[in-house]
Order: structure tokens, then C-alpha cells, then sequence
């Protein structure tokens, strides 16, 4: 899958929908448009900053930072995260019980629905790149929510989120337009702020195990150690330690109790080919420790 492709996208859709809600929020005075404007915004920094954790990411080792900077990705997540889901809305709630327990007209509902319908267009658009960039790296959507890529993780949940506020906001206008209650429209921003701030705290949640040190997933973790064990010369894995360092990185560190009567020799050229073996057949394993033990 290619991250930057996804990231792009994103950033170009939202920034025509910013602009076109945000003028028609202006001109109509609703609340309801002006949530969907303050989404847009948020995703498009949120998109912003995903893109700078991907470049931050690909900066080469060197003595500080000797397993390189791949947790950059998983700090910029976080904080995409924080800005898209919580501060967007904190915001977009605080605007839609102000128009709830203080009516003020709205107008240009026409424009409003058809500025709405174009933004639930533009989030099936959005949702469309992801799964074609899935199919073409050979993923599935449920690979992609399981694994380790917070930020691609972040834009899919952005655009299912835009797509739930626009039918939310369709929804709404049209009972404004039917039955002329301005109320409506600051309860159903207020409703699309909760739905931000509640996606916004399970992603928190998520994201903090990979800036803490999570491991790698147990089923991985245990084909990992099948893979070590079927060399003739291992007799058994004594410890397997991981952490995710990046989406594409991980460390694994093994302890391998090898058979007795190996020479120096012998015992290198056992450690290199498992060694080789792993690498093979794991290419997320970009630094390999492994630690004989008699």
C-alpha cells in the first residue's frame, strides 16, 4: 500500500470541501455546515501532519536514535488524532448547543444540502482510494484496521466519520427545511461533535500502545519462533522480545538454546542463516538480535 497516495488524496479532497462548506456555513448562518467545515479543516491538517511523520520517518539511524525514526510515524498519528477527532469536536459541540439552546435563523438550505451531499460524495471518493490501494498491495481492509499503520488507520476512520456526519447533516437539514425548527441544526452539529470525540478517544487509546512499545501480534510472534524452531540445529527458543518501531519496522530479540558440540564456527554460521531466514520471511523485522545460549 502506498501511504503517500492515500495522504495526498485526502488532502486535496478536503481542502475543497473546507472551502465549500465553510462559504456556505457563512452565508447560511448553519451550524450544522459549520461542523462539516471544521471536519474538513481538521482532517486536512490531520493529513498534513501524517505526511510529515511519513518524511520524519525515513530519516537514517544514526547515534541517538541507532533504530531509526519509524516512531515518528506512530507520535505524528497521535497527534492527527488528538487535532481530527477531539479538539474538532470539543469544537463542532460547543457550536451546535449554542444553536440549540439559542435559535438563530438559517438559510440557502438548497445550497447547504447540495454542499453536504457533494461532501458525502467526496468521503465515498476517500474511502474508494484506501480500499483501491489495499486491493493493489494485496490487503484487506481488516489486515489494515488490525495492523500497526495508525495514520492509514486514522484516514479510513476520518472519511467513515464524514461519511456518517453528512447522512447525520442531510438528515438534519432536511427536518429544518420540513419543519422550520432552527434548533434542529445546532442538535445535529452537536450530535457530529460527540461522534468526533468518541472515535477520536478509541484511536487515542490505540495509538498510545505503539508510542509506549508494543509488541508484535502474538499469532506473528508464534510463526516467528515455528520458522527458528524447524532449524535442525535449534533445540529450542529460550525468549522472543519484540517492539513495533515503525508500521513497516519491528525489533525482535531471541534467545536460542542451540544444540551442544557446535564449534565458534559452526555456531556463527547457525546464528547468520537463521538470521537470513527471519529476515526472508519477515521483512518487517529490520533489526534482528539473537542471543545463543548453551
Amino acid at each position: 500500500m502506498r501511504p503517500q497516495v492515500v495522504l495526498l488524496s485526502t488532502l486535496l479532497l478536503n481542502a475543497t470541501l473546507f472551502a465549500a462548506n465553510l462559504y456556505i456555513a457563512l452565508i447560511s448562518g448553519s451550524r450544522t455546515i459549520l461542523a462539516e467545515a471544521i471536519l474538513a479543516v481538521t482532517d486536512l491538517i490531520g493529513s498534513a501532519l501524517l505526511l510529515w511523520g511519513l518524511r520524519l520517518s525515513r530519516r537514517p539511524a544514526d547515534l541517538q536514535h541507532p533504530f531509526g525514526f519509524g516512531k515518528e510515524r506512530f507520535f505524528w498519528a497521535f497527534v492527527s488524532i488528538v487535532v481530527t477527532f477531539t479538539i474538532a469536536g470539543i469544537v463542532a459541540l460547543v457550536t451546535g448547543i449554542d444553536q440549540w439552546a439559542d435559535p438563530r435563523p438559517i438559510g440557502h438550505l438548497a445550497e447547504g444540502l447540495a454542499v453536504v451531499g457533494a461532501t458525502l460524495v467526496a468521503s465515498l471518493i476517500g474511502i474508494s482510494v484506501t480500499l483501491r490501494e489495499l486491493r493493489l498491495g494485496r490487503e484487506t481492509l481488516q489486515g489494515l484496521l488490525e495492523s500497526s499503520h495508525e495514520g492509514l488507520k486514522s484516514i479510513f476512520y476520518q472519511d467513515a466519520v464524514a461519511v456518517v456526519g453528512a447522512v447525520i447533516a442531510l438528515g438534519g437539514l432536511l427536518a429544518v427545511y420540513e419543519t422550520h425548527l432552527d434548533a434542529i441544526d445546532g442538535a445535529v452539529a452537536a450530535t457530529e461533535g460527540l461522534l468526533l470525540v468518541a472515535t477520536g478517544f478509541v484511536l487515542t487509546a490505540e495509538s498510545r500502545e505503539y508510542l509506549v512499545g508494543r509488541a508484535l501480534a502474538p499469532q506473528v510472534a508464534r510463526d516467528l519462533l515455528g520458522l527458528v524452531e524447524r532449524d535442525p540445529r535449534v533445540l529450542r527458543v529460550r525468549s522472543i522480545q519484540s517492539m513495533q518501531l515503525g508500521p513497516d519496522d519491528a525489533l525482535v530479540a531471541l534467545r536460542i538454546n542451540f544444540q551442544d558440540g557446535l564449534t565458534t564456527d559452526q555456531l556463527e554460521s547457525a546464528i547468520d542463516q537463521v538470521g537470513q531466514s527471519v529476515r526472508s520471511s519477515y521483512p518487517l523485522v529490520r533489526h534482528l538480535v539473537i542471543e545463543p545460549e548453551s
